[in-house]
């Protein structure tokens, strides 16, 4: 059996090494139109400031490796320019045509760089290769660059912002949208927005670019930004063009089965160029992430050795660090809820990384969405220890079809220096049971401005720090001063966090007022949105 592999990234490296391990007969080829193969390419943001130093830990594998460990035929710069289905071959750029009887497309994605008047006046970069990132570090360091812009707020391009800032340039990011990192809520981008501003970037949302003028960027404002580079950074788009010309079906990426095979028998395709469904709506998306790519790989090498094996669609899991904070998150946001018709419930808790009690504990944000019969249907988190934990352990519940019930039921370790007896996936699960079983009605952020508030906390907190507008009832006085609470107004208690304005909605609903609402969140959410807000309006009013 000869296997012919177009691409040499997350999928086609994966396919390739599971093939061989598979399969000693088997000849395999792998056709990369780059110069690299297998590199770390989530590493690249890193190894541009020099976090990572040294090259060579940049490169997973290499030609010489794979064929030395697997008699894998490696052939880079080698760039397919067609595919013949029905003769079997594809044909490279050269001319050669080298005939297959399986084919895997793991064409992967290209950088968009849109077509913008001026884009020639300024020096732009993209970062998906290893060489972008050798030939970004060189004209930083031989053009003394001291002003960098980025555009685009997803991934790549706040770790370019944190990175460039490493190197001690002054650094600029522009986001044509109201938020960075569209896969989170706004009230996990809130933190992040807030983290990067206090850390000096310097945060343009809600503003696109127009022009490219000589060293500078004029925005659809009127606002003009300098720079000496610019690192465009807006998304990727698959790359289809092959299997398209080929014949197959494609839409927003190649269309493939469970099993990741084309219509057509003998061909193959994973990564970051094929349609998957999301796990939480059944539709058809784009997930551009290492970890699906290689179990893709795997998948498809099974299946072409006769081992049955299918891609159980993608819950979207990542983790991001910004500055001093990590974001994580898992399944659909609330946007995407909203676009896909799906009812949904959610509540928001701050919780310890670990037991209170225990020498530099850091306080951390959920919010977790599920449905009126207490399926997850997604998680975020924000903090500076134990994020990506919690929202591994929900992913892996969620895989499992499980409910926010199963959160309650979670047995996870514990110990001081590392959790909390209820570590914050049980409280998660809790308060989501609550809120289903009618024990508390929960007020958010964007319910706060036309109903009564009241601060539940001690008058020494209330006098502070409060939300404008707020009167203070201390939970322990409630019992007592039961006729200052209207029944016929909706009236939100709040506190720092949730919990004490739970425990007094609980009072009072007991007591038959059941216009009561409990601020998720607290004022410890409010206040960061708050905050991100008047921060968005003062920027967007100044001159750059």
């Amino acid at each position: 059996m000869k296997v012919v592999i177009i691409g040499g990234g997350a999928c086609g490296a994966s396919a390739a090494a599971r093939l061989r391990r598979l399969d000693e007969a088997a000849e395999i080829i792998i056709l990369e139109r780059t110069s690299e193969i297998s590199i770390a390419n989530c590493g690249l943001p890193y190894y541009t400031s020099n976090v990572i130093s040294d090259r060579k830990d940049m490169i997973v594998s290499s030609p010489e490796k794979f064929k030395n460990w697997f008699n894998i035929d490696v052939r880079l710069n080698s760039e397919v320019i067609s595919v013949n289905p029905s003769k079997k071959y594809v044909e490279l750029y050269n001319g050669d045509k080298i005939s297959y009887d399986k084919l895997v497309l793991a064409t992967g994605a290209k950088p968009i760089v849109p077509d913008i008047y001026g884009i020639d006046k300024v020096k732009i970069f993209t970062l998906r290769t290893l060489l972008d990132a050798d030939n970004i570090k060189s004209y930083i360091l031989q053009n003394h660059v001291k002003k960098a812009v980025i555009i685009g707020g997803g991934f790549i391009g706040i770790e370019m912002a944190e990175n460039l800032l490493k190197l001690g340039l002054s650094t600029t990011l522009i986001e044509a949208q109201a938020q960075i990192l569209p896969s989170f809520d706004t009230e996990t981008t809130a933190f992040a927005q807030n983290e990067m501003r206090k850390c000096g970037v310097n945060l343009i949302l809600s503003d696109g670019v127009k022009e490219f003028d000589n060293g500078k960027i004029i925005l659809n404002s009127g606002r003009t930004v300098d720079c000496d580079i610019v690192i465009m950074s807006i998304g990727v788009r698959p790359e289809i063009e092959l299997a398209r010309k080929a014949g197959l079906e494609t839409g927003m990426g190649i269309i493939v089965n469970q099993n990741l095979q084309t219509f057509n028998p003998d061909i193959y395709a994973g990564g970051d160029s094929v349609e998957i469904k999301d796990f939480v709506s059944g539709k058809n998306t784009i997930i551009p992430l290492a970890g699906p790519a290689n179990r893709q790989g795997r998948i498809i090498a099974d299946n072409i050795c006769g081992i049955k094996s299918v891609y159980k669609n993608t819950q979207g899991a990542s983790v991001i660090k910004v500055f001093n904070y990590t974001l994580a998150s898992v399944g659909n946001n609330e946007k995407q809820l909203k676009a896909n018709k799906i009812e949904y419930r959610k509540t928001f808790i701050f919780s310890k990384n670990h037991a209170g009690y225990y020498p530099n504990a850091q306080t951390v944000y959920y919010k977790l969405l599920f449905s009126p019969e207490g399926k997850i249907l997604g998680a975020q988190a924000a903090g500076k220890d134990g994020v990506e934990k919690r929202i591994d352990v929900i992913s892996s519940i969620m895989r499992s079809n499980g409910i926010v019930q199963d959160l309650l039921d979670c047995e996870l370790c514990y110990a001081p220096p590392y959790s909390s007896a209820k570590d914050a996936v049980n409280i998660l699960g809790m308060n989501a049971d609550n809120i289903l079983r009618g024990l508390i009605k929960p007020a958010y952020p964007e319910d706060v401005e036309n109903d009564l508030l009241i601060d539940v906390r001690p008058e020494t907190a209330y006098k502070t720090n409060t939300i404008k507008g707020a009167i203070n009832i201390p939970v322990n006085q409630i019992r007592n001063r039961l006729n200052e609470f209207p029944k016929d107004q909706k009236v939100i208690l709040f506190c720092n966090t949730g919990y004490t304005s739970y425990v007094a909605s609980r009072i009072l609903l007991q007591q038959g007022f059941n216009n009561v609402y409990s601020l998720c969140g607290g004022i410890s959410l409010y206040q960061e949105i708050l905050k991100d807000s008047e921060q968005n309006l003062s920027s967007s009013r100044l001159p750059v």
